[in-house]
């Protein structure tokens, strides 16, 4: 860097400037104007830098803060002098509107070159960095062209940041988590233009301003490590309130009005109490957490007209869709007249994020604050926007419609490259100006040409020794082992070609792959792979329709670009080389030719369950109840299986859903894709610690918080199947309102409240047995217990189908009445304890389920009418 090493001074000067600072802790300005002292205590940043850059004498703002100069002679700006500008006054041909006449704004500090401001850390911890920019008029430079990247020692703020409005005023605020004794605020001009900056703060933070967890709203669990994340807020907002400025704020923050991010504004009324009667409370949210002010304000539901009277506040704000977002929730109950009156949700992009909040419960009592943080995954982000919103929690019908919000904030974070705009890292997203040498990138990009003219001359010589091949070189290297390597060697490259030793026992030790077809049969089979034949695609890459001699064939063809593919693919014959069941799809061969990843698989006719249950291409008339059960038992078998009958003690699916349990031409249920499969914990062993991998709706909650694999994972998601089969809905929809989104949440609430038969699949009705559906139910239940303890094995959720079963056909007997027309017996069955018997059958039912005994929906089943 030009001048890097020029003008840096030694740490006792820079332990000097530090004293020169001065913080001093805002006023409250009270309703009438006037002000007094805070009744909250204060705040001393350990790091506390105020710079006017480009200013030739201190500042004084109105909030009682001191901004000191930069002069190039400044301790802590290191630069070369020939290349900094410092405009020190603005001509008379702007306005002071247009910069607000704020003082921070009518100085500035240009940079041709890559400079660097350096600070002292006395205190390690989380820093607040807050940059003012405004392109002020200059006779030379024209700072509305100005192109330029920001970083600090480890993270990129601004990558080509230009302001081509002179009438903006940009403000940035960052809250970074210095951990060594110095930080560095970098500013490096794109070529041929320069830098340039109004304003600096870097000031200490509180230690317990933000913690290390959050909550995760999708998927649902805890996240953890927040220290490491740069954050860069993006909104603060007072509901309900006014501007709050840094005068009333003791950590010198701004909150704005929340009025043009709400999006029903007729349905929001602004509610206010005195700010000193908000109470804080010990070991929860504090004055610095925000001011009494915010949570003096909020908004409330008002009678809006609208037809429905439990609609929900909502606020809508602009980001970036490529990160994720830490957003913080302030809340303090101003709105209620005793405890326990107000209970409500809240939402985040539409799904649910606090169900029934209750801040009586939380805090013990009225105008007491209370915050939640959540982290967003950019996945879950839509439109380039985020939604917040907060609405009556609609399973308390009894309390009156409301809700409330007091204040919000919405904070960046930066991503896995330590960055705050685009994928560039602080190492290798600057562009240099060529007069300070050959730059990183420069050299990076050197050795990235000369690996591409490597990487070409490699495969001429890999074509050239391809046309030279021998006749029957097939016969001699089977290409199939060329990614089948890692199953019996140490590679790690796809790439890999080994000698025919390496891989000589391959294929007689793995019997299980079946036949080895020829790519030509393949070929034909699939009319040349013709993509009418496609009936699947995933990550791993087709399944073709064949048919050889006859017989049709799932064809699975995979990627080689795709590394997950190709791991899914490893997985998958490692599994099913060992597995052979009933209720398992069998592998029938494999192709072993022109370094294809072929594998051949019995077709399922009927094809994946789901389709028989909802959606488009479910046939005029679904499956029977009877029919379900057959099938989920039958898969409950092949779970079984693999869970305690298969290789080395078992195996763990990990994917369990309705599109991998596949039915034959006989409709009997298979269990398929075994790509993301497990082998099973030793008996010395709880689980398997790995990365979380499934399907959403069907995942595991405590499987996701843990990272901790076992069997009940599966039985988690197979209790999931079980409701889906049930209600005839997707594991998760999000059209449908927020509550009902989640089917295993969904189907739970209505379980406890005695309504289960409300959700059931309407084609049912009329022609389930209420006993049936008990123990069915029962067994759901079980398998969606938030803790993998409390949940059934496979083989226990096997019985309880199988005894829904019996009491389905059972039913169907008791459903013929006599030819003395007698239906004694027939009536509804007692749900607490009862025995029938027909003929040589006899079962026994215990109900404590919830499910309505002589609901509307069983009636038929039971009288036969």
């Amino acid at each position: 860097m030009g001048g890097e090493n020029k003008h840096v001074v030694s740490l006792h000067l820079l332990f000097l400037c530090l004293f020169l600072f001065s913080y001093t802790v805002p006023c409250i300005a009270k309703a009438d104007g006037s002000s007094s002292s805070p009744s909250f205590p204060k705040f001393t940043p350990t790091d506390n830098y105020l710079i006017n850059c480009g200013s030739p004498e201190n500042t004084v703002l109105d909030d009682g803060r001191t901004f000191k100069s930069d002069p190039q002679s400044a301790s802590f700006l290191s630069t070369d002098e020939n290349i900094l500008t410092s405009i020190d006054s603005i001509p008379s041909t702007v306005s002071s509107s247009s910069t607000s006449s704020h003082p921070l704004y009518l100085t500035a500090r240009i940079f041709q070159d890559d400079s660097m401001y350096r600070f002292l850390v006395f205190k390690p911890g989380r820093h607040w960095l807050r940059l003012y920019f405004y392109p002020l008029p200059h006779p030379t430079y024209n700072l509305t062209t100005a192109v330029f990247d920001v970083m600090t020692d480890s993270s990129v703020l601004l990558h080509r940041f230009s302001l081509n409005d002179n009438t903006t005023l940009v403000f940035k605020e960052y809250l970074i988590n210095v951990t060594s004794d110095g930080f560095s605020l970098k500013f490096s001009p794109t070529k041929d233009s320069f830098a340039f900056i109004n304003a600096i703060e870097l000031i200490s933070a509180p230690d317990d301003l933000i913690p290390d967890s959050a909550s995760s709203v999708s998927p649902v669990g805890d996240f953890h490590g927040l220290f490491n994340y740069v954050l860069q807020v993006l909104y603060r907002l007072n509901m309900g309130g006014p501007i709050i400025t840094p005068r009333n704020d003791t950590l010198s923050r701004t909150w704005l009005p929340d009025t043009q991010f709400m999006t029903f504004p007729q349905g929001a009324r602004n509610v206010s109490v005195a700010p000193d009667l908000i109470k804080y409370p010990v070991g929860g949210a504090t004055p610095l957490t925000a001011p009494n002010w915010v949570y003096a304000t909020a908004e409330e539901m008002a009678d809006s007209g609208v037809a429905n009277p439990r609609f929900n506040l909502t606020w809508v704000m602009t980001v970036d869709p490529a990160f994720s977002y830490l957003i913080r929730m302030h809340f303090c109950d101003i709105v209620s007249t005793g405890l326990n009156e107000l209970y409500f949700n809240v939402y985040v992009n539409g799904l649910l994020g606090v169900s029934s909040l209750d801040l009586s419960t939380l805090t013990s009592g009225l105008a007491v604050p209370f915050y939640k943080d959540f982290v967003l995954n950019a996945s879950t982000i839509t439109n380039s926007s985020i939604m917040v919103q907060v609405g009556p929690a609609s399973d308390l019908l009894s309390t009156l419609p409301n809700a409330i919000l007091n204040g919000l904030e919405v904070m960046k974070m930066s991503n896995l490259a330590g960055s705050l705009d685009g994928l560039f890292s602080s190492n290798g997203g600057r562009y240099k100006n060529s007069k300070s040498g050959p730059t990183k990138i420069q050299i990076a990009a050197t050795f990235a040409l000369a690996m591409g003219v490597t990487v070409i001359l490699l495969l001429i010589i890999a074509v050239v020794r391809w046309r030279r091949r021998p006749k029957n070189w097939n016969k001699k290297r089977g290409s199939f082992s060329t990614w089948l390597f890692p199953l019996n060697t140490g590679q790690c490259s796809f790439m890999s070609s080994k000698s025919k030793s390496s891989y000589s026992s391959f294929m007689s030790t793995r019997t299980g792959l079946g036949r080895s077809f020829t790519f030509v049969e393949i070929r034909d089979a699939t009319k040349n792979f013709d993509e009418s034949a496609v009936i699947g695609v995933g990550g791993f890459g087709k399944v073709y329709l064949g048919e050889l001699d006859g017989t049709k064939l799932a064809i699975k063809r995979g990627n080689p670009s795709s590394a997950q593919g190709i791991n899914e693919f490893e997985t998958e014959i490692q599994m099913l080389s060992k597995l052979r069941h009933r209720h398992l799809v069998s592998l029938i061969g494999y192709c072993d030719e022109n370094s294809e990843m072929i594998l051949i698989y019995e077709y399922m006719s009927n094809g994946p369950f789901r389709d028989h249950l909802y959606g488009s291409k479910c046939p005029p008339s679904p499956l029977s109840w009877k029919q379900r059960l057959d099938i989920c038992i039958g898969a409950a078998r092949g779970l079984h299986y693999l869970h305690t009958g298969a290789y080395q003690g078992g195996i763990i699916h990990r994917d369990v859903k309705t599109t991998n349990i596949l039915l034959d031409e006989n409709f009997v249920a298979k269990v398929s894709d075994f790509g993301l499969s497990k082998a099973a914990p030793s008996l010395e062993q709880t689980h398997v610690s790995t990365a979380v991998k499934g399907s959403f709706g069907y995942l595991d909650p405590e499987y996701f918080r843990r990272q901790q694999l076992t069997e009940k994972s599966d039985v988690y998601s197979f209790g999931v199947v079980l409701f889906e089969v049930l209600c005839a809905r997707p594991a998760l929809d999000p059209t449908l309102p927020r509550e009902q989104v989640n089917l295993a949440e969904w189907a739970m609430k209505q379980h406890k409240k005695g309504l289960i038969e409300k959700i059931i699949d309407p084609f049912l009705v009329g022609s389930v047995s209420e006993e049936s559906v008990v123990k069915y139910v029962e067994a759901a239940e079980k398998c969606v217990a938030d803790y993998g303890v409390d949940r059934p094995s496979m083989g226990d959720v096997l019985w309880n189908l199988e005894f829904a079963l019996q009491l389905q056909e059972a039913a169907s007997k008791l459903d013929l009445p006599d030819q003395d027309g007698d239906e004694e017996g027939l009536t509804a069955l007692n749900p607490s304890s009862k025995r029938d018997t027909k003929g040589d059958m006899t079962i026994e039912v215990s109900d404590d389920s919830g499910v309505v005994v002589g609901s509307p929906l069983f009636l038929q089943d039971f009288h036969g009418r």
